[in-house]
């Protein structure tokens, strides 16, 4: 983790963020790690090590519920060595459909109250974290944030943080702001109906906006989605 640390500190564009995660995911013992950065009422993932944590972090923003939310919420960590085991009045949707993932540890990053976003770090198998890694997950989260805020430093700036080329959530907040206009609902409603269409149709919510914002799908009022009856023009 000590490596992993100083090769976060480097400035000059190697290892990047991504990079970081992945090491760190090793170095920590468990199978992936994702970054994600606190986008309104939920998060927008900046970077996953691997395919099983970026579906775990769209499954968590499907259902609206996990324990990535939980830790935005709170500010405190929540560990959880093994999902199979947790009472099911907690999060009854998430545990039945998080496969592959058996145990999930999120660390909130900010600074005092404030909330920037949460570190996840996800395993195959069920099992707890050792106090050490526990330790080593909370430096990791600190040294994430102070390398988003820039550690305050004017030369630090948003381009040093090597982000994707487009966020990973940009198609959901275009769909969201179709549906809202074509339904005529609020923002948050049009929302909870394209995770409620994910969800019922095992469908990736991304690839479901993908749908609605090239008009391949429709939602009507009562949550149905239906293919247009022909190609709408703007």
């Amino acid at each position: 983790m000590a490596e992993v640390l100083r090769g976060l500190e480097r400035r000059d564009g190697t290892p990047q963020v991504a990079d970081v995660t992945a090491a760190g995911a090793s170095a920590l013992g468990v199978d992936a790690l994702a970054v994600s950065l606190r986008a309104g009422d939920g998060t927008e993932p900046l970077w996953c090590s691997d395919e099983t944590s970026r579906r775990f972090e769209d499954l968590q923003f499907t259902l609206g519920e996990g324990p990535g939310p939980d830790t935005l919420r709170s500010g405190a960590m929540v560990l959880v060595p093994d999902l199979a085991q947790v009472r099911s009045d907690r999060w009854a949707a998430l545990a039945e459909e998080a496969t592959p993932v058996r145990a999930v540890f999120c660390f909130p990053m900010g600074i005092g109250a404030i909330s920037v976003g949460v570190l996840t770090a996800v395993r195959r198998t069920p099992g707890a974290l050792t106090t050490s890694q526990v330790g080593d997950a909370l430096v990791l989260a600190a040294a994430l944030t102070a390398r988003l805020l820039g550690n305050g430093e004017p030369e630090a700036t948003a381009a040093s943080l090597d982000p994707p080329h487009t966020l990973h959530r940009a198609v959901v907040h275009q769909a969201t702001g179709m549906l809202s206009v074509q339904l005529a609902v609020s923002l948050p409603q049009a929302l909870l109906r394209l995770r409620a269409h994910a969800f019922s149709s095992g469908r990736p919510i991304a690839d479901v906006c993908h749908d609605v914002v090239e008009r391949r799908l429709r939602l009507e009022h009562d949550d149905n989605g239906t293919p247009p009856p022909h190609a709408e023009k703007d």
